[in-house]
């Protein structure tokens, strides 16, 4: 769908890596610009493990991409990137605001050889601001956006989600302006700037308890462990006698019935909200007393909206999440047979998948010069000069 789209990548780590990613995943033609040591993200990894010397965070996020490596504070590069970006559709960069526009690679030093560039800007807080300066990381901005503080039973401490959301929401918002900008550039003729920051992600992810804080309701957590600020019970996890089930969303009068309990429909749906933590409780003890099969059948008999607490590897197994190809595979040079996720959306039935695996550093450095117009000659003085690699 992005075929003949070329995308300049000048990032690092998650959020920046990621909105690329879904580009190539298109079929843009994406480069991802890397430092001669490598990004950041080939040789960093959560856990500290490595995959016969690959790392298994770079796999997440740099497939379907060419790899270029050079030094951006060499003036010699300069030119070179240059005459890239004058063949070049998008800019995706990840650096600090202002590092780029520092090294000549800033939006108004490009829109003036290339006004057709769509520049888009990825970073922590915005551009500009009061934290312009701050570091900007996931767990950082869950903390900070409201998102820790909904999150866990009302006695216990503020809990970040267990994945970074944020850099990945982040991550799909740039994608997304991209994709309206490289829209609007069809009826305009024009590019334009584009920025997408995490904070901004995170509040987007709150939309609901936020507009309901925005609009003078009290966002206190629930005593009982309700999932939500705003949700009368039950709604979230209750522990079963060998594990834990997910309820959502079920009148009182349901529960009475289920439970056999005419204390439920004695509370009136009306005062559901108030009483949510008496009602979570009371649930969590029926609950407890069976296993968690026994509980999905009963249910199911009931019609009660429910899921089973899957760790990833039941994730994994899951029938759904295979029967909707959720995974692919590639071989690496290195690292062997390497698993991952796919794409996310389908287009015509199809998501699309993994066409050349992640790539070693600088192993398109030549042919991308090449094809800019920069003899062997040329190419050889500016790697001799480590100039690129």
């Amino acid at each position: 769908m992005l075929s003949g789209i070329r995308v300049l990548s000048f990032t690092h780590f998650l959020q920046g890596p990621s909105a690329s990613q879904i580009l190539a995943d298109l079929g843009a033609d994406v480069i991802k610009v890397e430092p001669p040591h490598g990004a950041f993200e080939r040789s960093w990894t959560g856990p500290g493990r490595l995959i016969n010397g690959l790392s298994p965070f770079f796999t997440l996020a740099n497939r379907n991409v060419r790899s270029l490596a050079v030094d951006l504070k060499n003036p010699d590069a300069l030119e070179p990137l240059l005459e890239l970006v004058r063949s070049s559709d998008v800019l995706i960069e990840s650096f600090r605001p202002g590092a780029l526009d520092r090294l000549g690679l800033g939006y108004d030093a490009l829109k003036a050889i290339n006004p057709k560039l769509i520049y888009c800007s990825l970073s922590g807080y915005g551009s500009d601001g009061p934290y312009v300066d701050r570091p900007g990381q996931d767990v950082l901005v869950q903390a900070m956006s409201g998102l820790a503080a909904a999150t866990g039973r009302a006695d216990q401490d503020p809990t970040p989600v267990g994945a970074c959301v944020v850099d990945q929401h982040a991550a799909v918002l740039g994608a997304m302006g991209i994709l309206a900008a490289l829209h609007g550039r069809e009826r305009s003729g024009v590019g334009t700037r584009v920025e997408s920051n995490l904070l901004n992600a995170a509040l987007d992810l709150q939309i609901e308890p936020l507009n309901y804080a925005l609009n003078g309701w009290d966002d206190s957590r629930s005593a009982s462990g309700v999932s939500s600020s705003y949700y009368k019970a039950p709604y979230g996890v209750f522990a079963a006698a060998d594990g834990h089930v997910c309820i959502s969303l079920t009148s009182l009068a349901t529960l009475s019935e289920l439970f056999d309990d005419e204390w439920f429909a004695s509370i009136g749906e009306e005062n559901s909200f108030e009483r949510r933590d008496e009602i979570n409780d009371r649930v969590a003890n029926y609950i407890v007393e069976r296993p968690t099969s026994e509980w999905f059948e009963i249910f199911d008999d009931h019609r009660i909206w429910s899921a089973p607490v899957q760790n990833y590897q039941q994730v994994i197994d899951d029938p759904q999440v295979n029967h909707n190809n959720s995974f692919d595979s590639f071989d690496h040079d290195t690292a062997g047979h390497i698993r991952v996720l796919r794409h996310p959306v389908s287009y015509g039935g199809e998501r699309p998948g993994v066409r050349t695996a992640p790539p070693a550093l600088g192993d398109h450095t030549t042919e991308i010069l090449a094809a800019a117009g920069y003899s062997p000659e040329a190419i050889a003085t500016l790697t001799a000069n480590k100039v690129f690699r």
